[in-house]
């Protein structure tokens, strides 16, 4: 059906039809991407639609094909840079593929605000579920709810995408090394979230690599506030006997607030210590200094994400992450 003025005819699917010069059913079958149509048919039923001023009704067309080309995001956390742009791509990607996004939100480390989201959700009959942002508490809250759509997360859990988590750290640890830097800490996100222990791993795995162990260890909660927070052990620590030289950072909100906390306190980036950060931020190479990062194909996660809840068999996989060296890190 349409959603036309007051006063004015809705425009139907006959009527579509009788413009475009074709049958109903054809043009059924365009508006549920049947494969077996010739792309001029197509072409002349989406101008027809076009011209006409005809609305889908995704509410009545799922009646007929148990699908209301709508795609749930269930996202937490939404004042950070990561599942902000999360959504943003999910969004961009769902309109590329044809779908639309319907979004709850939910408190991630609170099994019954996740599970009450989802059965949000899943009441306006959405064809899959991604969940932004993930934590342990909300992915095993929707293990528990699943029933029958498929759920995925961005960026991942325990497979492709946590491990693009973990290589992109990797790169951060190996950077460093490569400056001659063999007393690298770690500022960690919070625990129970899948990419702070992903990245976490990632880290520690490259340190390992280079027969290095971590060089003290911190935890922030993702926020500038949280990084800037820390700047006053660890400049302690950087007082203190074999001191680290450099520091992998999970995020580059935390960086930043880092950055500024050590610059307070006498100590500069990266004339005293180096810094990594994590996700390239928008604003990351306005830092001062600019911050050395990196970069993943958050797009590309997303697409992903919406290519697995339509069913394709072999969606294309995002680019693998990349070191963005700015001005924060430094020759040992």
């Amino acid at each position: 059906m349409s959603e036309e003025a007051p006063g004015r005819l809705r425009v139907g699917v006959r009527d579509v039809a009788a413009a475009a010069g074709v049958s109903t059913q054809t043009v059924s079958r365009v508006l549920n991407d049947h494969p077996h149509i010739r792309p001029e048919t197509r072409d002349r039923v989406v101008a027809a639609m076009a011209e006409l001023g005809y609305r889908v009704n995704n509410a009545a067309r799922s009646l007929g094909t148990a699908t209301t080309r709508t795609i749930g995001v269930l996202a937490s956390d939404i004042d950070l840079f990561g599942p902000a742009a999360g959504i943003a791509a999910l969004e961009r990607a769902a309109r590329a593929a044809g779908r639309w996004t319907a979004t709850a939100y939910a408190d991630g480390v609170d099994a019954a605000s996740v599970a009450e989201a989802a059965e949000h959700l899943l009441a306006q009959g959405v064809d899959g579920i991604v969940l932004v942002a993930p934590h342990t508490t909300a992915i095993e809250a929707l293990d528990l709810a699943r029933s029958g759509v498929p759920i995925v997360s961005l960026p991942g859990d325990a497979s492709a995408p946590a491990q693009r988590q973990a290589e992109g750290a990797a790169l951060g640890v190996d950077h460093l090394v490569e400056l001659g830097h063999r007393r690298i800490g770690q500022v960690s996100g919070p625990s129970e979230w899948l990419e702070a222990i992903a990245r976490d791993r990632g880290a520690a795995d490259a340190l390992a690599r280079h027969d290095l162990t971590a060089a003290g260890g911190w935890a922030g909660d993702w926020s500038a506030g949280s990084g800037a927070a820390l700047a006053a052990p660890i400049a302690d620590a950087l007082r203190g006997t074999d001191p680290p030289t450099a520091f992998v950072v999970a995020n580059d909100q935390m960086a930043l607030g880092l950055i500024s906390g050590l610059d307070a306190l006498g100590v500069s980036v990266p004339r005293d210590v180096s810094v990594v950060g994590f996700d390239d931020h928008p604003d990351a190479a306005f830092y001062r200094p600019a911050l050395t990062t990196v970069r993943l194909d958050i797009a590309g996660e997303a697409r992903r994400c919406v290519a697995v809840l339509l069913g394709e068999p072999h969606p294309a996989a995002p680019e693998p992450p990349r070191l963005v060296v700015r001005a924060s890190t430094r020759s040992r």
